[in-house]
């Protein structure tokens, strides 16, 4: 069983950053892509970002230029950079892994105030 820990959220001011972490209990390069999506109240979760396990990175458009997404195989562990966070994109973040199968973390509140 795989297991996703995320850390990192809270509660940050409108042009603030924060960075998520996601560790994983199992070796990142045994996973297609690593990456996080995000639910907001009265919203369906949406992509924030991804890295495949050569690298290559996908972003949602809202947080193009804004966000980083980057990853650190030795600690299989997954980060998010986000800088000049908005009050919309508070949401509840999700950890994701993908291999033959979806693996999600638990969730980490991110608020920004105006």
């Amino acid at each position: 069983q795989v297991q996703l820990v995320e850390s990192g959220g809270g509660l940050v001011q409108a042009g603030g950053s924060l960075r998520l972490s996601c560790a994983a209990s199992r070796s990142a390069f045994t996973f297609n892509t690593m990456g996080w999506y995000r639910q907001a109240p009265g919203k369906q979760r949406e992509l924030v970002a991804i890295i495949t396990s050569g690298g290559s990175t996908n972003y949602g458009d809202s947080v193009k230029g804004r966000f980083t997404i980057s990853r650190d195989n030795a600690k299989n562990t997954v980060y998010l950079q986000m800088n000049s966070l908005k009050p919309e994109d508070t949401a509840v973040y999700y950890c994701n892994a993908r291999s033959v199968r979806d693996y999600w973390g638990q969730g980490t509140q991110v608020t920004v105030s105006s």
